[in-house]
């Protein structure tokens, strides 16, 4: 085999600081809104030039996180309980022998500040300094392909879960002026139900917290429903 050699275009600065919580698929939660953050080899405004006519981008990232892990022939997918074994390449998994993974996301526009050259999106589904190895814009007529199947994974993950407040953390939300639509995340990202495959099987009272922008969350899920006890400042 041949070895190659890429080169970051930029890193993505997101409101997920860390793999708990991080929707399986990208546009899930239309909520997460990313930067996109050129490096200086490529922060000039010629290297986007007419991007602005596309809606949405594929990026193509690095797992950062997982690659020194190494990869696996056989894995097991989440949307299947975490218990039947698909090939690694039938999967979007991250221990991939390249390490290298792939989202369309929305863009929402493109930023020059400060000297800064910068893309704004919605729907990101990548960790906090994913390094972006390529950007492309997405083409409705080639890309979207109507009549295509998806195996296992064909319909949009669904579940029957409810998300709840307390009325302490209802306050903290309402004074966070810097993100209106800070209830509205994180009830999107509970309702994908983040907690690993062999947890959902267990029964009684489960307490898990995460991280989103800057802030502690702390929620407990009993069967299909979620209650947010407590948000922090970090």
């Amino acid at each position: 085999m041949s070895d190659y050699q890429l080169t970051a275009v930029g890193h993505i600065e997101s409101p997920y600081k860390q793999k708990f919580a991080i929707p399986r698929q990208p546009r899930l939660v239309p909520q997460a809104k990313a930067k996109l953050v050129f490096c200086a080899d490529f922060n000039r405004e010629e290297f986007v030039r007419g991007l602005d006519e596309f809606s949405h981008i594929w990026l193509l990232f690095r797992f950062h996180e997982t690659a020194d892990k190494g990869y696996s022939a056989m894995v097991r997918p989440p949307r299947l309980g975490g218990n039947d074994r698909k090939g690694v390449f039938a999967t979007r998994a991250t221990f991939r022998p390249n390490a290298i993974g792939m989202s369309a996301v929305k863009l929402e526009g493109i930023e020059y500040r400060n000297g800064q050259l910068s893309l704004l999106l919605s729907g990101i589904d990548l960790l906090d300094g994913t390094p972006i190895l390529d950007i492309k814009p997405y083409l409705p007529y080639s890309d979207a392909m109507h009549d295509a199947s998806a195996g296992f994974a064909d319909v949009r993950p669904q579940t029957q879960m409810s998300v709840e407040f307390s009325e302490t953390a209802e306050q903290f939300i309402t004074a966070q002026n810097q993100y209106p639509e800070l209830k509205d995340f994180i009830v999107n990202v509970l309702k994908q139900d983040p907690r690993p495959a062999y947890k959902k099987q267990k029964d009684g009272e489960q307490s898990y917290g995460m991280t989103l922008y800057n802030f502690n969350i702390r929620w407990q899920v009993n069967g299909e429903h979620n209650y947010v006890s407590h948000i922090e400042k970090l």
